[in-house]
């Protein structure tokens, strides 16, 4: 299994304890964000049930081909910068559902893990299922011999995505996945034409969990109207460096690749 992975120096899991907190859309804007600072950076898509990075990058339709050492990923542009790999380009229809047992989701993982060719990629970003599931074991099984950097676990300020984050840290604990820190997605409302941050949910909820667990806290990201309509679009949002949203993303990456 090492092969394939022996240029990647960092491994990034993205967590979350309940779906729609925005935890596919994190792992692409922190991809991104890593891209811009000139690093090579691979997606890893292991939610095989809800495969959504091929889209938000712009992707779908795209296939997979193989040459002598493995599957090769499909890459975001010529550059090559940015390499991704999902159950969705597998699918002969991408509105075909993933009707698996847990041993053929493991089996598909690990495959994943063994069989991709990430050629001279540094950073590899893997986005999760939601929960604490198989595949998550699976995958952390199969990292262990990486000594992955670590967890960034996502959630909003709600009490009820907060108590399922408590889950994961859990997870994270009895597997040995050191945690990162704790991302507060959806903390608040950038409006399109002024900037100006509004809270309309309440807020801080990521913050305190942050610290009642002992875990570093690494910041809030707002809902941003641009960034939803930079993902269905298929553009980079990490390119408006004025963005609020941006900000907020590059402020993360410094703080767990420091």
């Amino acid at each position: 299994m090492t092969e394939n992975l022996k240029s990647i120096k960092h491994v990034f899991l993205i967590l979350s304890g309940k779906g729609g907190v925005g935890k596919s859309t994190f792992a692409v804007q922190f991809a991104q964000g890593l891209v811009k600072q000139g690093k090579k950076v691979g997606i890893l898509d292991v939610d095989l049930c809800g495969p959504s990075i091929p889209h938000m990058l712009k992707l779908k339709g795209k296939d997979i081909h193989q040459c002598t050492e493995g599957w090769v990923p499909v890459y975001t542009d010529s550059s090559q910068n940015l390499a991704v790999m999902s159950i969705a380009f597998l699918l002969k229809n991408e509105n075909d559902a993933v009707v698996w047992r847990g041993p053929k989701k493991n089996a598909m993982i690990k495959q994943f893990l063994s069989d991709v060719y990430w050629k001279d990629v540094e950073y590899l970003v893997i986005d999760t299922p939601p929960g604490t599931s198989d595949e998550h074991i699976s995958t952390v099984e199969a990292l262990q011999a990486l000594h992955p950097d670590g967890a960034i676990l996502i959630t909003t300020p709600q009490n009820v995505a907060t108590a399922d984050v408590k889950r994961e840290l859990t997870f994270c604990r009895k597997t040995s996945m050191p945690v990162l820190g704790i991302v507060e997605n959806m903390s608040g409302y950038v409006c399109p034409s002024c900037k100006e941050c509004s809270n309309i949910f309440s807020s801080g909820g990521g913050e305190e969990l942050a610290k009642h667990a002992g875990v570093t806290y690494l910041g809030n990201i707002p809902f941003d109207p641009l960034l939803a309509s930079a993902l269905d679009e298929g553009s980079n949002m990490m390119d408006s460096e004025d963005s609020p949203t941006t900000k907020a993303i590059n402020q993360i990456i410094n703080l767990v690749t420091s």
